[in-house]
């Protein structure tokens, strides 16, 4: 049975795209080790924050192959792996434990939203951990797929040996606190909304996967330690501060604002893949005035 416990905050790293919409896997390599300055306890490749669902098979081999080997050992790598099918996701999970990926994020399918009760749910993300060569880490993000995992599924699952925890990225309180319920020394719960970190703090959670981690690592990792040490009082100022930031990018104009945010932070990631259109110039001020406080107050991004 596994017993790692992934507590602490992880960068989700965008994924480059260059002006050909072609992968930029050196503009990644390049901007590593801005992240592994930080005191990110790890990083995520192939989440939502590094548009997966753009990203074909090769493409994400490519990727792990790449940032594996400059990625020490102690700083753990989580990689994306959810793919529609059960046969395609454990295809997927083989090739990134062979790549060296820690653990695997595994989102739920969504295509047949409608059919994904408890039921199957339970026997996809059980096949998957049965086969997969890495521990598994549920990956539960309603609000992007349509698709809740519910507590009492998790709870089902929470025992397999080879399923280490769960990202809850909603904002539900309720449901983080039945999910910390669950957890144990061998599955550990983490939130995956910085607008809401300190409230999953009190609840229990263990950490976060935080897309403004990849802009702010350092203010969300000692808004996690205030927390730990209870400065409480402390973390819900800095928590107020993030907030406007966090959701300005994650809900209210995703990927391609991080990525912006990013340039105007000195940290080339490339553009935003297609579909999706690069950030729209006329909310550049507005992005400007949110960095402004943390890049002149001496809090780095």
């Amino acid at each position: 049975m596994s017993t790692i416990s992934f507590a602490g905050v992880y960068a989700p790293l965008p994924t480059p795209f260059d002006e050909r919409d072609r992968l930029d896997v050196d503009r990644l390599c390049a901007a590593l080790p801005r992240w592994l300055a930080s005191p990110l306890a790890g990083f995520v490749l192939l989440g939502t924050t590094g548009e997966a669902g753009l990203v074909d098979d090769e493409e994400a081999d490519r990727l792990v192959e790449a940032v594996r080997p400059l990625v020490p050992r102690e700083r753990a790598l989580l990689v994306g792996v959810g793919r529609e099918s059960t046969a395609a996701t454990i295809r997927a999970a083989r090739r990134a434990a062979t790549g060296g990926a820690d653990a695997l994020l595994v989102r739920t399918p969504s295509f047949f939203k409608t059919r994904m009760n408890d039921e199957a749910l339970v026997a996809y993300y059980t096949a998957v951990a049965d086969s997969a060569p890495a521990p598994v880490l549920l990956y539960n993000f309603a609000a992007a797929t349509g698709v809740n995992l519910t507590p009492s599924a998790v709870a089902r699952l929470a025992s397999h040996p080879n399923i280490l925890g769960i990202k809850e990225s909603g904002s539900d309180l309720a449901q983080i606190a039945d999910l910390v319920a669950l957890a144990s020394p061998s599955f550990t719960v983490l939130a995956g909304s910085a607008t809401t970190f300190v409230a999953a703090l009190g609840a229990g959670v263990s950490g976060g996967i935080l897309a403004l981690s990849a802009l702010l690592p350092e203010a969300c990792v000692r808004l996690f330690t205030l927390m730990r040490a209870g400065a409480f009082d402390e973390a819900r100022q800095l928590q107020q501060r993030l907030v406007p930031l966090a959701r300005f990018i994650s809900t209210e104009h995703g990927v391609p604002a991080l990525k912006a945010a990013l340039a105007r932070s000195g940290v080339d990631v490339g553009l935003p893949r297609r579909p999706l259109v690069p950030f729209d110039e006329r909310h550049l001020p507005a992005l400007h005035d949110l960095l402004r406080g943390f890049l002149t107050e001496g809090v780095p991004v």
